[in-house]
C-alpha cells in the first residue's frame, strides 16, 4: 500500500522490484510469495457476514493481484520471471507444481507464488513455508514494516528490545508473534531458518544477502556462526550467463 490506505502504491511496487533485480544480478535465485491485506483479507470474512472459507478464496485472489502487479513490474526492468498460483487460473499464470518451479529457479527466473497454498484456513506465511521446503531454499525472510523481533511491538511499546538473533524454541517460549503457528512449525521442523526483516529500507534486501547481519535470525541454534549469517554463507548461486547457454529457452 505504501501511504495509501488501499491497493496497490506504484513507487513502493517499483522499490521492490528494483531490489529483486539487484539480488538476481548477483547470480542468487529468488522465490516470493506476497500477501493481499491491502486488497482484503480473508479473516475479514465473518465481519462482514461472510462465510470464512468464501472469504479465504477471496483472499487468494487479492495476493494473485498483488503477484501480477509485481510480476509486470519486474519485467518493466527486463527481469524475467514466471507466476505460479496455488489457484488455477490458466489465462494470467500457471498451476503450481513443483519440478516446473524448481526448472525456473535453475533458468534464473523469479518465481512468484501467488494463492497461497490454494486452501482455505492458511495464510500466506504458511504458503511461503511450505514452498520453501518444498524448492529446498536457503532461507525465508520475512520482509515487513519492522526491523526485526521483538520483545514486543516496537510500534506500541518503545521500551521493546529487539533480538538479534534467537532460537525457535525461544520464539515459542517467549510467545513472540513471528509468524501464524502452522508456518513457523513447518519451519522448525525442517531446519529452515528464518530471518526478519525491514523490506521497505532501500538497498535492505541487498545488504541482507550479502551477508549483513540486519534483521533477526531465527534458526534452531538462535546464533551466529561467524562474521556473516550462516544460512547465506553456501547461497544457491549460478552463473547466469554460462546457464543460459546451457539450456533451452522454450523449457
Amino acid at each position: 500500500m505504501g501511504q495509501q490506505q488501499y491497493g496497490i502504491d506504484a513507487e513502493r511496487l517499483m522499490q521492490y522490484a528494483t531490489e529483486i533485480k539487484g539480488v538476481v544480478a548477483s547470480g542468487l535465485q529468488v522465490a516470493v510469495v506476497i500477501g493481499g491485506g491491502n486488497i482484503y483479507r480473508g479473516v475479514q470474512a465473518e465481519a462482514f457476514g461472510l462465510d470464512r472459507v468464501q472469504g479465504d478464496y477471496m483472499g487468494m485472489l487479492a495476493t494473485v493481484i498483488n503477484s501480477m502487479a509485481l510480476q509486470s513490474a519486474l519485467e518493466k526492468l527486463d527481469v524475467s520471471t514466471r507466476l505460479l498460483s496455488g489457484l488455477t487460473i490458466q489465462r494470467v499464470c500457471e498451476p503450481y507444481i513443483r519440478r516446473r518451479a524448481v526448472r525456473h529457479l535453475e533458468k534464473g527466473r523469479v518465481v512468484i507464488f501467488g494463492a497461497g497454498i490454494g486452501s482455505p484456513y492458511f495464510t500466506t506465511d504458511s504458503a511461503a513455508s511450505l514452498r520453501a521446503i518444498e524448492i529446498e531454499a536457503d532461507v525465508v525472510l520475512k520482509g515487513t514494516r519492522v526491523d526485526g523481533i521483538y520483545t514486543a511491538d516496537p510500534e506500541k511499546n518503545p521500551d521493546a528490545v529487539k533480538f538479534e538473533t534467537i532460537s525457535f524454541d525461544e520464539v515459542i517460549e517467549k510467545n513472540l508473534n513471528v509468524m501464524d503457528m502452522t508456518a513457523f512449525t513447518l519451519c522448525k521442523e525442517n531446519n529452515l531458518p528464518i530471518i526478519v526483516f525491514d523490506m521497505n529500507t532501500p538497498g535492505n534486501l541487498e545488504r541482507l544477502l550479502d551477508g549483513e547481519p540486519l534483521g533477526t535470525l531465527v534458526s534452531m541454534s538462535g546464533a551466529h556462526d561467524g562474521p556473516n549469517r550462516p544460512v547465506l554463507l553456501n547461497p544457491k548461486r549460478l552463473p547466469l550467463p554460462a546457464l543460459a547457454g546451457n539450456l533451452p529457452e522454450q523449457a
